[in-house]
């Protein structure tokens, strides 16, 4: 069994591991419908309580997949849970309460209780559903659901432990509360304990160089007496700017562009997106920096599997992966041949190109560069328009077998070409994404 297969196993047997020692060991039976209906909660109840493992970048976990996969299967099993709690007093209702159970304000307390849970639970949903997290800024919605989540937690265990017979049983008791415990302490750890520790040894802002019109590199060196963390090319670093008064302070992940043999420096390349990053540019030499790094799997090195041909497919600020695997292969002496399309609004949007024209006339890395501009000046005789099926297959020269295919760049280019090479039947383990949002 492969790691990522174990972890998936794990994951499935917490799950239903409670549900099914019930079926042997409760002796009550109130129907097929409330049975359900106990069913769904307490699986729905299970992936609620995994859910802060999940999002709290532990690299046990994120290793075999990468943390952008986690998350998204942290979003969509918040879903499924949702769907299942929800569904668990209609259920009831239907069963043997009577709908009567839905409405009433004359309710147990434990049974008011789980009515709060549901409520917060909701509230969750519609807020990060309907575009306020964007309103309000990252991390004023980050501070809600962090609130709002462990409620959450805390009041589905409460009504649980209070309601029916089958958590009277001790062994039900200690597995929930091991659980919660457990949630509680992964969730702490996460949001408090590790971002305390990691805020002892700040890097600090090296240089400060402005690549392109809202294009900035920052070079951060490692606190005094250590080094820089190791990381394979293409990887990204969370990084929480420490700056002077009125600046914002808030976590957020982006490649490194450095390679791992720059050693002593490591680098972000910073567009500005208009929100946080946005005042990037004011980010000074001497400003420090909390780091938590490394994380993700886009990188030739990670999932090599004995390639000996690369096309590197990169858009805009997209270009920041393929730069660190690029000064990587060039700087480890690679001798296989790299072919890099490189999409960009104009010349003034390429950054890196010039250092990147300086590699492919060298002799240490058998780089072809490909510029497509869409709106390029007058002066371009180049390639223009977007990247398609005919571009594609025209750089390619026809030839996909036995090529390794790493994708980076706005979505829309992403999603182009993955239809594009889905079209010449590359086979899936031999294309790689990388997409700036998690949740995307």
């Amino acid at each position: 069994m492969t790691s990522g297969a174990a972890r998936i196993t794990i994951y499935l047997l917490i799950a239903i591991i409670p549900l099914a020692l019930l079926a042997f060991t409760s002796s009550t039976y109130y129907g097929f419908l409330s049975e359900l209906g106990k069913s769904s909660a307490l699986v729905g109840m299970m992936i609620l309580l995994m859910q802060p493992l999940l999002a709290g970048r532990y690299k046990w976990i994120t290793r075999p997949f990468g943390f952008d996969i986690v998350i998204r299967f942290h979003r969509n099993m918040a879903i499924l849970a949702v769907i299942l709690i929800l569904a668990h007093p209609v259920l009831i209702a239907a069963g043997s309460a009577g709908f009567e159970l839905l409405y009433s304000l004359s309710v147990p307390w434990y049974i008011a209780v789980g009515k709060a849970a549901l409520l917060v639970m909701v509230l969750i949903v519609i807020l990060g559903i309907s575009g306020i997290p964007d309103r309000l800024g990252f991390e004023r919605w980050r501070l809600i659901h962090d609130i709002l989540a462990p409620l959450l937690l805390l009041l589905a265990v409460v009504h649980a432990w209070n309601t029916g017979t089958d958590f009277s049983l001790a062994w039900v008791r200690w597995t929930t509360g091991t659980a919660l415990l457990l949630s509680l302490v992964a969730y702490i750890y996460h949001r408090f304990i590790r971002p305390a520790l990691l805020s002892r040894n700040r890097y600090h802002v090296f240089r400060v160089d402005q690549l392109a019109d809202g294009v900035w590199d920052i070079t951060l060196v490692p606190p005094s007496g250590t080094r820089v963390f190791g990381y394979n090319p293409g990887q990204f670093q969370f990084i929480t700017f420490h700056r002077k008064k009125g600046l914002p302070e808030e976590e957020h992940h982006w490649t490194i562009s450095s390679s791992p043999t720059e050693t002593g420096v490591v680098r972000s390349t910073i567009k500005n997106l208009g929100d946080f990053t946005s005042t990037i540019g004011e980010t000074r030499e001497g400003d420090t920096a909390t780091i938590h790094a490394p994380f993700g799997r886009f990188s030739y090195t990670t999932l090599y599997q004995g390639e000996d041909d690369f096309v590197l497919i990169a858009g805009g600020i997209g270009i920041t992966p393929m730069i660190s695997m690029i000064r990587h292969m060039r700087d480890t002496g690679n001798d296989f041949p790299v072919l890099l399309i490189y999409a960009n609004r104009d010349l003034d949007s390429a950054v890196f190109r010039e250092e990147l024209l300086d590699i492919q006339r060298g002799d240490a890395l058998d780089l072809e560069i490909i510029d497509i501009l869409s709106r390029p000046g007058a002066e371009w005789d180049g390639e223009t328009g977007y990247l398609d099926e005919e571009k594609l297959d025209r750089y390619c020269d026809g030839r996909y077998e036995g090529r390794a295919f790493y994708v980076s760049g706005p979505p829309p280019m992403v999603s182009a070409a993955l239809k594009a090479l889905h079209s010449k039947d590359v086979p899936d383990r031999m294309i790689h994404t990388e997409v700036f949002s998690f949740l995307d």
